[in-house]
């Protein structure tokens, strides 16, 4: 992997017109294009490739993941973990680069001064950390949950954690696996990251624009439980399915599911329970 880093932008507003899925990665896009359009869209930043790709290299880290790589065997499951948990420690270990660092910084601070409508005393903004794979939904693989996100971090140092651990889960095993099972060249990747303010969603889950089990296009599928989306994505539990008609807002369907756990944000703690 070779990459151009003399002009780096490490974060931009959620809205920028230069967020496209080589700078944001496919999560960071779509919602760039949400917030742009005048959605309702948790306000935010985004940390670009640039900045994945500065930690890799100042960290000299290309030759060790090539390594870890080479001895995984698609025929045995327990070399993709072996690989995943070689590049993870190694990620643990590295330094994020100080002007990425710095950036990130900057971008936490003026988000918490945006929320708390003036300059903040305390760091006291509860955010979303979201990954955000330049590998992601594409039209011939769906990369949902290969990578991960973190909910209720508070504080830019445990903002700066989270990044990194976002970071490390682009080599996650089941991101290995299915990656070299669909053929993606590793040096085609890169991961951003999505910085956004917590919602504390008394109810949330998954909208699909088209229906996934039928491909009608005219038809949205709704996917959601009590509390915070996490419980769904993550499967925790079976959630409730509502299934409209995308031109009229019309109930076509409505299965009520048995939903015995929720997640929610743990107060004054970075984190979240599902229980």
């Amino acid at each position: 992997m070779t990459f151009d880093l003399s002009s780096a932008q490490y974060v931009l507003a959620l809205a920028d017109d230069r967020a496209t899925l080589e700078t944001v990665g496919g999560k960071g896009a779509s919602l760039a294009r949400l917030a742009a359009a005048g959605l309702p869209v948790p306000d935010g930043f985004h940390v670009t490739t640039a900045a994945y790709r500065q930690f890799v290299a100042e960290n000299n880290l290309e030759p060790s993941i090539e390594a870890a790589l080479e001895e995984v065997d698609l025929s045995r499951p327990e070399t993709l973990e072996v690989a995943s948990q070689t590049i993870s420690e190694l990620f643990a270990a590295a330094q994020t680069p100080q002007q990425a660092a710095s950036a990130i910084a900057l971008a936490y601070a003026s988000l918490e001064n945006r929320q708390a409508g003036g300059p903040s005393q305390q760091p006291s903004l509860a955010v979303a950390v979201r990954s955000s794979a330049t590998a992601e939904d594409l039209p011939e693989a769906s990369f949902a949950g290969q990578q991960d996100t973190y909910l209720n971090v508070v504080g830019y140092g445990e903002v700066l954690k989270a990044v990194k651990r976002c970071w490390a889960s682009l080599w996650t095993a089941r991101a290995i696996g299915y990656r070299a099972r669909q053929e993606i060249d590793p040096d085609r990747l890169s991961l951003a990251v999505v910085v956004q303010t917590m919602v504390p969603a008394e109810a949330a889950g998954i909208l699909f624009t088209a229906n996934p089990i039928s491909g009608e296009r005219e038809q949205a599928v709704i996917s959601a439980s009590w509390g915070l989306g996490e419980s769904v994505v993550g499967g925790a539990v079976t959630p409730d399915a509502l299934t409209v008609d995308k031109a009229s807002g019309r109930v076509l369907d409505y299965q009520v599911a048995d939903k015995r756990m929720m997640t929610a944000s743990i107060s004054d703690a970075d984190g979240v329970y599902t229980g």
